[in-house]
């Protein structure tokens, strides 16, 4: 505490001296043209009370030589230990006078030496547009002056190389103690013109003078002599020529001509470029539609532009479409209707993601939906029997296919689930289905009854598991299933978890709101084989009944095989006994 007390004494009687005799760089003010200029200054614990002060009035006499403006120079400063703070953004000053009442403030954080931070933020923050800097279009040059006295105890050469490749002009300015390999990874090339070594704080205006050199150099913009045809830009000791909009700068890098854009192999076009008085623009041929990125095409999907009449799900090919039915149902003759499926007996198991990224909301959509589909099923312990399964970072049976009878009962449990909100372990609910949901022990009927087994799992984004191993036992064990995603959903998990064909088994809406059109669908698509239809009593193959039933068929259809053995016995003689009479 009494060194802390002494610490602040130092600063207050710092503050207290005259500003008169910072340091100053004689000669004119510096027209640099237009520049964002951000100040990046160490202050950790390792610079001493007079070394911060020294690099204070550094600052404030550097300040007072630039040409600072709206449309000139704009300074902003930060300073950093182990934390970062803007001590004022490039847009919150256009006077000098202004900047140097912030600098006086400035009280220095005495904490570590975070130099891979402070970057990320000049990058991230202090250079962005909601700071004050101009718009990259604008391509005003941009300089960051790091000055730092010691070794930084995060990385800095990734955070620094993102900075360059960004269009920061980086100077590393090291003080006494500073690591000259840390300089060096922080700057721009040339190394030799961006990086100073200074013995001490006291001698670091010798930086201040090379610096406001480069940054002073003759514009040759406001000269006149930069020979461009249409505009000059000023950047620290240099110049460039840029074209006005529809030109293009020439080979000499100062005189412009006029182009058609599609002209160009660059206008990126997928297919055709059109140059209109707006400039160029993407069309695509008979048949494809302009995607949103402007530039690429993508085959019309005529399903959704015209009225295609398929009774149950519709697949574009090219310029034309064609209808499918579900598995077990032919299409009719009309090339469009389904032959209906008889609602028969079904072992069903509903799979429903309860991870975060559903959010409450969307979960209570997924429940009505549930509820949608179980309207069309025939619930009943004769006909069709639902369980549900909630799964995210594990996986809960909320429950089991013998517990409700009725569709009533079913969708009030439906509607009472509770949201899990965690993870998204869509391999270990597919494991759960498999080992557990389908037992007779959770209300599943004996494999002998040959009761179809569906499974149909929902889910809004990627597997945090594997899911390949439990999704191949599943068809393995015999369970149809259905994959329906929605929003961030995985195409290729869809696939993998479906039965084949994949158009017939997954299903996919972009967003919970409007997931309902799924319904038909589903509605032709969970249905039972045929052979076990409704009003068909389910009944064991060694039943007595069932014996006799058989036995009483096959000698049916043995008298009748013999019947029809007779008479074409009884045909061949009477062409034996006509050929015979020929002879």
């Amino acid at each position: 505490m009494r060194g802390l007390l002494c610490w602040s004494a130092l600063v207050l009687l710092l503050l207290a001296q005259p500003w008169e005799a910072q340091p100053q760089f004689t000669g004119p003010k510096c027209h640099t043209g237009p520049l964002d200029l951000v100040f990046v200054i160490d202050s950790s614990r390792s610079v001493r009370p007079l070394e911060f002060e020294t690099m204070r009035r550094f600052l404030v006499g550097l300040v007072r030589s630039l040409d600072v403006g709206p449309n000139a120079t704009r300074v902003g400063v930060i300073q950093y230990s182990s934390q970062v703070q803007s001590v004022f953004p490039l847009g919150a000053f256009s006077r000098r006078e202004d900047m140097e009442r912030a600098l006086r403030t400035l009280v220095p954080l005495a904490q570590g030496t975070m130099t891979g931070l402070a970057i990320q933020y000049a990058m991230n923050v202090a250079f962005s547009v909601a700071e004050g800097a101009r718009p990259p279009e604008e391509r005003v040059p941009r300089v960051a002056v790091i000055v730092t006295d010691g070794r930084p105890q995060d990385r800095v050469a990734e955070v620094a190389a993102q900075a360059r490749a960004r269009g920061i002009e980086i100077y590393a300015v090291g003080v006494q103690r500073a690591d000259v390999g840390s300089l060096r990874a922080m700057a721009s090339p040339p190394l030799d013109e961006h990086v100073f070594l200074v013995e001490s704080f006291d001698l670091i205006q010798e930086f201040g003078r090379q610096f406001r050199g480069r940054l002073c150099a003759i514009d040759p913009c406001a000269e006149g002599t930069h020979g461009c045809d249409h505009h000059c830009v000023s950047s620290p000791g240099s110049y460039f020529c840029r074209c006005q909009a529809g030109f293009v700068l020439l080979q000499d890098q100062r005189s412009c001509r006029a182009v058609d854009p599609c002209s160009l192999s660059n206008h990126s076009c997928q297919h055709e470029c059109v140059s209109t008085l707006d400039g160029p623009h993407c069309r695509c041929p008979d048949g494809h539609d302009l995607q949103p990125d402007g530039r690429s095409c993508r085959i019309r999907d005529l399903c959704n532009s015209v009225d295609h009449g398929c009774e149950f799900q519709c697949v574009s090919e090219g310029l034309s479409y064609r209808c499918l039915c579900p598995e077990g149902q032919p299409l009719e003759a009309d090339g469009k209707s389904c032959s209906r499926c008889r609602e028969g007996h079904v072992d069903l198991v509903l799979l429903v993601d309860g991870s975060k990224s559903v959010r409450p909301q969307n979960f209570e959509l997924v429940k009505r939906f549930v509820t949608q589909i179980v309207d069309f099923l025939d619930v009943s312990p004769e006909g069709t029997r639902v369980g549900l399964v909630q799964f995210s970072s594990r996986v809960r049976t909320e429950f089991p296919l013998g517990r409700y009878g009725t569709a009533a009962e079913l969708k009030q449990a439906v509607l009472a689930v509770e949201y899990m909100e965690r993870g998204t372990m869509t391999g270990l609910a597919l494991r759960h289905m498999v080992e557990h949901s389908f037992s007779e022990a959770q209300g599943a009927r004996p494999r002998a009854l040959n009761v179809p087994r569906v499974g149909l799992v929902f889910t809004d984004g990627r597997s945090q598991d594997d899911i390949s191993v439990w999704a191949a036992r599943a068809k393995e064990e015999g369970i149809v299933m259905y994959a329906v995603g929605v929003g961030k959903a995985v195409e290729e998990e869809l696939r993998e978890i479906a039965s084949e064909p994949a158009e017939l088994h997954v299903s996919y809406s972009p967003d919970f709101s409007t997931m309902t059109h799924l319904l038909e669908t589903l509605k032709g698509s969970i249905c039972p084989e045929e052979g076990v239809g409704a009003g068909t009593e389910l009944r064991s193959p060694c039943d007595c009944d069932s014996l006799v039933e058989f036995q009483g068929r096959a000698l049916g259809s043995l008298e009748s095989l013999t019947h029809r053995l007779a008479q074409l016995t009884a045909r061949l003689e009477d062409l034996e006994s006509l050929l015979a009479g020929h002879k």
